[in-house]
């Protein structure tokens, strides 16, 4: 047998029924033999294809979710810049109102912190009552329990 890309090749020639001496002189067990390799090559080239196509596939997806970690990255990168320059927009308002330069840098850094904070906060708060609204037990199942329960109490 030969190994290629996608499985095994069997070497034996094939007569595909045009050699009628050969077939005639075969036995049935010979024949039934021929067929279970037959199957079995089957089996191993299409396995052998599966397990190509399985590893192309997890390289694909690998390296979509490499792509999207550095999108993620980058992204990151460009919400904390865009963040610093929102800072320094509100320092600009508190510098118009006569703070020295230090301090109406860090008032711009507190306020835009502290608007970050209260939508964290109330995205929180949000989020936790919307899941104690949500019961934990699984109600379908926990009946089906209770049925169960019945009927062997019944049973028995």
């Amino acid at each position: 047998m030969a190994a290629t890309k996608t499985g095994l090749i069997s070497e034996r020639p094939r007569t595909n029924g045009l050699d009628k001496t050969t077939r005639t002189d075969e036995s049935f067990t010979t024949l039934l033999s021929r067929l279970g390799d037959d199957v079995m090559d089957l089996v191993n080239s299409q396995f052998a294809l599966f397990k190509v196509e399985i590893k192309e596939e997890a390289n694909a997806y690998a390296r979509g979710a490499a792509m999207i970690g550095v999108g993620a990255v980058i992204t990151i990168i460009g919400f904390a810049l865009l963040n610093v320059a929102i800072a320094f927009g509100v320092s600009t308002l508190f510098a118009n109102a006569g703070f020295s330069q230090p301090s109406s840098y860090a008032l711009g850094f507190v306020v835009t912190g502290a608007f970050y904070l209260l939508v964290g906060a109330v995205v929180v708060l949000a989020i936790k009552s919307r899941l104690t609204k949500q019961a934990l037990v699984p109600k379908r199942t926990v009946e089906e329990l209770r049925k169960d329960k019945e009927w062997l109490k019944n049973e028995l």
